[in-house]
């Protein structure tokens, strides 16, 4: 009897070490699973980052790339000196302004629409993202010949109407305004079923609960859909934002594949001035520097809009405590 009790003890403690045995394997396949990931991502992304950080330092040339000297902060220290830097940073936020708050504000409309049982709404959530689909130097030349100052739609429509006609192409607003019109037509469906899929999230007792409150539809949308849909706002915030800071396809493909950004440099991005630095004016190190003086501006961008967010939460998580907490002070 003692002997079948010593084995069973003996026994006993061996369980968890077998189980723990038979887990191993199974998390190493999972790191396995996951490491071609990681080195793409470092590959294609970390080595670029470290390698463009290391050129920015150096007076790096496009022909003679093996023999670049150490400069040190001399390339930044050009950068914010340069007037071709501020005028290409100004026209980065006027466009990404004018380009992102009516892209935003329509998709929160259209996603709305959307969001309530319309005939055939599947065909239009497929039809705003055709837009999207659409190959960007494709649309652009389209754009492009809407706002010709001569042959275009645009002035001809205008002439109809007996106003006057817009030079689309050598003005700086208007021409400002033309390349953020392609950026909105592009990704204004993409950002819309970003929303609808949030709204989708949203309980129905919620808009259940402010019908019976006798709200309409505006104050659903405003006090039940918005508030849902903080989150998401707060991620295509970030999303267009780095996106304005990298705009780069649509003001060379206006201008005719030129980096100049017009005429005068009157749509000139960040991107552009990096690509007409690197590749143009055979100045990789310069461009190197503009390429991490963009990531950090989007950086500080994206950490402003988190900080503001964080601020509006608890301000709204105050207000919201003090008016839970008014009924029990009225009921003592």
């Amino acid at each position: 009897m003692t002997a079948l009790l010593e084995s069973a003890e003996r026994t006993v403690p061996l369980r968890p070490r077998t189980r723990s045995r038979s887990l191993l394997p199974g998390r190493r396949i999972a790191y396995v699973y996951v490491l071609p990931f990681f080195l793409v991502f470092a590959a294609f992304s970390v080595y670029p980052w470290i390698a463009t950080a290391w050129v920015s330092l150096h007076d790096t040339r496009l022909t003679t790339y093996n023999e670049s000297n150490w400069i040190g902060l001399a390339n930044y220290r050009d950068l914010l000196s340069n007037h071709f830097f501020w005028n290409a940073f100004r026209n980065t936020l006027t466009i990404g302004i004018i380009s992102t708050v009516p892209q935003l504000c329509m998709a929160l409309g259209i996603a709305h629409l959307l969001n309530y049982r319309l005939r055939g709404r599947t065909f239009f959530r497929v039809a705003i993202l055709m837009p999207y689909a659409t190959s960007l130097a494709a649309a652009t030349v389209i754009f492009a010949e809407l706002f010709d100052p001569k042959l275009g739609l645009i002035n001809w429509a205008l002439q109809t109407l007996h106003l006057p006609t817009v030079d689309w192409q050598g003005s700086t607003w208007p021409s400002q305004i033309a390349v953020s019109t392609i950026v909105t037509w592009r990704w204004t469906g993409y950002n819309a079923l970003i929303y609808l899929a949030g709204m989708q999230a949203i309980s129905t007792d919620l808009y259940e609960a402010a019908a019976m409150d006798g709200a309409g539809r505006w104050a659903q949308f405003r006090n039940v859909t918005i508030p849902g849909l903080r989150p998401t706002i707060l991620f295509t915030i970030v999303v267009s934002t780095i996106g304005a800071a990298q705009l780069f396809g649509e003001p060379l493909l206006y201008h005719n594949g030129l980096p100049d950004g017009g005429t005068q440099n009157q749509y000139q991005t960040l991107g552009l001035l990096m690509y007409q630095q690197g590749w143009t004016n055979d100045r990789l190190g310069l461009a190197s520097a503009t390429a991490w003086t963009m990531f950090l501006i989007i950086v500080l961008a994206v950490a402003t809009n988190l900080l503001l967010a964080r601020r509006r939460e608890r301000r709204d998580g105050r207000r919201g405590s003090l008016v839970t907490a008014a009924p029990e002070v009225t009921a003592s």
